[in-house]
Order: structure tokens, then sequence, then C-alpha cells
């Protein structure tokens, strides 16, 4: 069973590998229709910062060329002389942040003050359809569209069904409806296996259900129709769980991702498939931090070899319209002391995020990328708070939060 969900996973990459630029392009092609108040002239200039994270590494003296839309070099800042017009920045520079767990669409929460916060890029895990957005100067954002549940299932009983459930009793409706949901535009796929009563859990608190749980869960069939269909058209499913039932659920499935570390505590089994299986967990530890059993999860899961993802669940109550800085320090504190450093957190929302996404090289600084930069006047290998107020923002190498003195000089 397990060698033929690892396969599944394979190939649904290999076509999100073949996908990706035209995501990309259509993203760009959307965003360039509503794009008048922004400068349609190629622009070359170099960012020079006493230090630049490429994703994966922390480079001391360097500087970014950017061409356009996409990075053009980056290297010691002495080697970019006569690449454009140098602009200096005294701090970090970095990809922009991609969420990878995100309700913006649903909650209407402003994608401009998100970006002016720093995240670039964001997934959508649940709410209206849309084609791929953003990139240009605008928040890049990618959607899962509604959650595929059962009748009556969550998120109904919390929020409804209106734009951000959709639901299924059958394989051949299920099927029906991933083709829907990918030819709308969607990156993913995502499934409810929520049966509730998880104490403290997030989607709860605050809000009254109108049923009670336990809620109805999608039965085994339906999930394994919902992940092969996905699969055969290239894109991955991330599951909404909070506890052992719809773990195993998504286990036996091959379902590809957790959208949280679940808030029950699970068994030593369910954490040896996880590893075993390759399953890419996303963390949203900050909003599910009232949960008893989510930092024991993360620990065990971090210490069996898992490496979290970073996703928020942006929109929920808490949680801030932009780069999280709590959610940092629990994922760099989420095993013993050394066993994740700060780098390796910082890749999570970046490299590692863009890759999961199947759209490398995004969330990385290196040739060819997209231009999303941050800039941060601190070094965020030591401190993560400063991320939360950016002094410097670029989107698809248009500017939106400038420092400053580079406003001075345009004077």
């Amino acid at each position: 069973m397990k060698s033929q969900h690892v396969l599944s996973r394979r190939a649904a990459v290999g076509v999100m590998a073949t996908t990706a630029a035209t995501v990309l392009a259509g993203a760009a092609s959307t965003s360039a229709a509503g794009a008048d108040h922004r400068s349609r002239s190629r622009q070359r200039y170099v960012v020079v910062a006493d230090r630049v994270f490429d994703g994966t590494r922390l480079l001391d003296s360097h500087a970014v060329a950017i061409d356009g839309a996409e990075v053009a070099a980056v290297a010691p800042a002495v080697k970019l002389r006569g690449a454009g017009r140098r602009l200096r920045f005294p701090g970090t520079v970095m990809p922009g942040f991609i969420d990878l767990h995100a309700h913006l669409l649903f909650q209407g929460v402003p994608a401009r003050e998100v970006l002016r916060h720093g995240v670039t890029t964001i997934r959508d895990l649940g709410g209206p359809l849309a084609a791929p957005s953003g990139g240009d100067g605008r928040l890049r954002v990618l959607t899962a569209g509604p959650m595929i549940t059962a009748p009556g299932g969550y998120p109904v009983p919390v929020f409804g069904a209106d734009n951000v459930a959709a639901e299924v009793s059958d394989v051949p409706t299920a099927r029906a409806l991933v083709r829907r949901i990918v030819h709308g535009g969607a990156a993913l796929i995502k499934v409810s296996l929520e049966p509730g009563g998880s104490p403290g859990a997030p989607w709860t608190t605050g809000h009254e259900p109108s049923t009670p749980p336990p809620w109805p869960l999608l039965s085994p069939a339906i999930v394994h129709a919902i992940v092969d269909e996905a699969h055969a058209a290239g894109r991955i499913v991330s599951a909404h769980l909070s506890g052992t039932s719809g773990a195993v659920l998504a286990l036996d499935a091959g379902v590809d991702e957790w959208a949280h570390v679940p808030c029950d505590p699970l068994p030593d089994d369910v954490i040896a498939s996880v590893v075993a299986d390759g399953v890419q967990v996303v963390g949203t530890l900050d909003t599910q931090s009232h949960c008893p059993g989510v930092m024991l999860n993360a620990r065990r899961l971090v210490e069996a070899g898992v490496r979290l993802l970073y996703g928020t669940d942006l929109a929920h109550s808490e949680i801030p319209w932009g780069i999280d800085a709590h959610e940092l320090h629990l994922m760099l504190h989420s095993a013993g002391h050394g066993a994740v450093s700060a780098l390796d957190v910082l890749s999570a929302a970046t490299a590692r995020a863009g890759t999961q996404l199947g759209l490398e090289p995004l969330g990385r600084l290196v040739v060819g990328a997209p231009a999303d930069l941050i800039g941060v006047r601190a070094d965020p290998d030591v401190q993560f708070k400063p991320l939360e107020y950016p002094e410097l923002v670029i989107s698809g190498g248009h500017v939106i939060v400038r420092p400053d003195e580079w406003r001075r000089r345009r004077r």
C-alpha cells in the first residue's frame, strides 16, 4: 500500500513540475490584465545588503540584481557593479514569505495588507475558487477552492457551505468535483477529515456549530477517489484533520499533505507512517496553540524526521495579517535544543514552501526566480520579530514598501 502511495505522489509531482510554468504564466497574465496602475517598463536595479538569505544559506555582503520581474544574479556586491541602479539596504534581504495555509478570500482579509507585511505568496486552503493571480506587485494567490467534505461534515456546521465547502456522497460525484475544481484553476485539492470534538481547536473557538460533533467523515473509497483524480491532474491533496481518525483515513488514501499538526495526541504507528509515506505537514502551531496535544505532536513528528512547512491559518483570530513571528518561534522550539535551526525555519517559509507548491525556484533568490523580496534591519537568524515589520517589500520586481532613504533619493 505504501509503495503505491509513494509512486502516486511521484507521478503527481512530475506532472506538477511540467505545469509549474503554466501556473506562474497564468498568474502573470491574470495580473497583467489588472496592472494598468503599475509601470510596464523593464526595471533593472541591484539591492545591496549586509546579508542575503537565498532560501537556504545566509550570505554576507551580497547583493541581488533584478531585471524586470526576475532575479538576474545573486553575488558579492563588488561583483555586481554595472548591473543596474544600486540601492543600499542596511540589513537582511531574503525571499518573500510563502504562507501555505490561509483563508483570505473567504474571510475577506485585504491582500494588500498581507503583502505589505512580508508575505508575497499565499495558498488559500478553503474558500472561493479562483485561478492563480498576482506576483506582479500584488499578492500571489493560489487557491484550493472549497473543501471537499461529507454531507453535513466540517466546515458546514461551523461556517456553512457557501464558498467554503463542497459536499459529496459518492465516488462519481467526488471525481467530477475534483475535475471541475482543477478546471477552475485550483493549485491543489483540500479535503476535510474532521469529526470535531478536539479541545481548543481554533476553527470552533468563538463559533457555535449548527450541529454538535461528531460530524460525518468522507468514506475511504471517496477519499481514495479524490486522491486518484487529483494526482491524475497533477495536483496534490491536503487534508484538514485534528485527530487519529482523520489521520488514519488520510494515510490509507495516500493524501499528500496535512494542513495542520493535529490537535489530539497521535499514536506511535501514525507518526511512523507519516515519515514512511513522505507526508508533508504544515505547522499552524500558533493558531493551534490552545490544543493540548499540538506541541507534543510537533515534537514527535520533528524528532521522527518530519520537516514542518510554514503555514499559519492566516485569517483566523490572533494571527497577524502578514508574517507570524510566533509561528516561527514555535517551529524553532518544536523539538529539542538545536534540533531545528533558525535557517531551517526560514527555509520552511521560502525555498521549501516553493518546492511544496511545485513552483521552484519561487521562494529562493537564484537566477531566474521571481523577484519577490523582503528586507529587515536585523539578522533573522537571531531575531524573528522584525520580520513582521519589513522595511522593504518587492513583488515581481515592483517595490511595494520602500525604505525612507530610497524615497529621499527619488526626490
